[in-house]
C-alpha cells in the first residue's frame, strides 16, 4: 500500500477515464504533464518540512542526512525560498499555475495562469471570494481562456519561468499581507496581488468581470477577521 493510499493503477484508470478518445501519443503527453506535476508537489511537500524542521532548531546538516543529501546540497535545494510565508494553498496555486503553462503550451507563467491556479484551488479563500465577486467558475475560466495566448508547438519540461507581470503580482501578494496584518500569504492575497498589478492580464480580466482593489481588499479584510473571530484560520 502507498503511503499516499494511490498506485499506478489508479493514475492510469484515471487519465484513460478523462481521455477516452486520446491516441497513444496524446496519452504520452497528458501522462508527462501530471508526472511533472506530482514532482512539483512533491518538492513542495519536502519544502513544507524543511521549513518546519528549520523553525525548529534543526540544522542543514541534519536535514541534509535525513533527505539523503549533503549539508551544502541540502541549503541550495531549499534556500529561503521566493514562496516563503505562503501557505500550503497558495503554494499548490503555484503549482497549478505552471501546470496550466505547460497544459497550453506557453513557455512562461502570467498572471493569467495564476489566476487558473486559483481556480483550480476551491479549498482557497481566493477561489471563493472570486466567485463570490464575479459569478460563475465558468464565467471566470471563459474569460482567463479568451485571453491566453496561442500555445507553442509542444509543451515544456522541466522548470517553467515566471514572467514579469506574475513576479510582481507575486510581489503585490506580499504587500497585500502586510497591508493588512497578515502574516502569511494566502489564496487571497494573491487574488489581490493579481488585481494590483494593473497592467497584467489578470488584472484586466478581474477588472472586466466587475473588481476592483478596493472592493476585493475589504472582502479579504471583513472574512479574514471573521474567520478569526470563529477560531477558524
Amino acid at each position: 500500500m502507498s503511503p499516499l493510499d494511490i498506485s499506478l493503477a489508479d493514475l492510469i484508470a484515471r487519465l484513460d477515464a478523462e481521455l477516452p478518445d486520446a491516441d497513444g501519443l496524446a496519452r504520452i503527453s497528458e501522462a508527462r504533464l501530471r508526472a511533472q506535476t506530482l514532482s512539483d508537489l512533491g518538492d513542495q511537500l519536502v519544502d513544507h518540512y524543511v521549513s518546519k524542521a528549520r523553525s525548529t532548531g534543526a540544522s542543514w546538516s541534519e536535514i541534509g542526512d535525513a533527505i539523503g543529501v549533503s549539508k551544502q546540497a541540502a541549503q541550495q535545494r531549499h534556500k529561503p525560498a521566493a514562496f516563503e510565508g505562503f501557505t500550503d494553498l497558495s503554494r499548490h496555486v503555484v503549482v497549478l499555475a505552471q501546470e496550466a503553462a505547460r497544459t497550453h503550451r506557453h513557455d512562461s507563467i502570467g498572471t493569467e495562469h495564476l489566476l487558473l491556479g486559483l481556480l483550480g484551488e476551491p479549498r482557497g479563500l481566493g477561489y471563493e471570494l472570486l466567485l463570490a465577486e464575479a459569478g460563475p467558475e465558468q464565467r471566470v475560466r471563459d474569460a482567463v481562456e479568451e485571453a491566453l495566448p496561442p500555445g507553442g508547438e509542444k509543451a515544456l519540461r522541466g522548470h517553467i519561468a515566471f514572467r514579469p507581470d506574475s513576479k510582481e503580482a507575486i510581489d503585490l501578494a506580499r504587500a497585500a499581507a502586510a497591508d493588512l496584518g497578515h502574516d502569511w500569504v494566502g489564496t487571497e492575497h494573491m487574488l489581490l496581488g493579481l488585481i494590483r498589478a494593473e497592467q497584467s492580464p489578470a488584472a484586466r480580466i478581474l477588472r472586466d468581470l466587475g473588481l476592483t482593489p478596493d472592493v476585493l481588499r475589504e472582502a479579504v479584510r471583513a472574512e479574514i477577521a471573521e474567520r478569526l473571530a470563529a477560531g477558524r484560520q
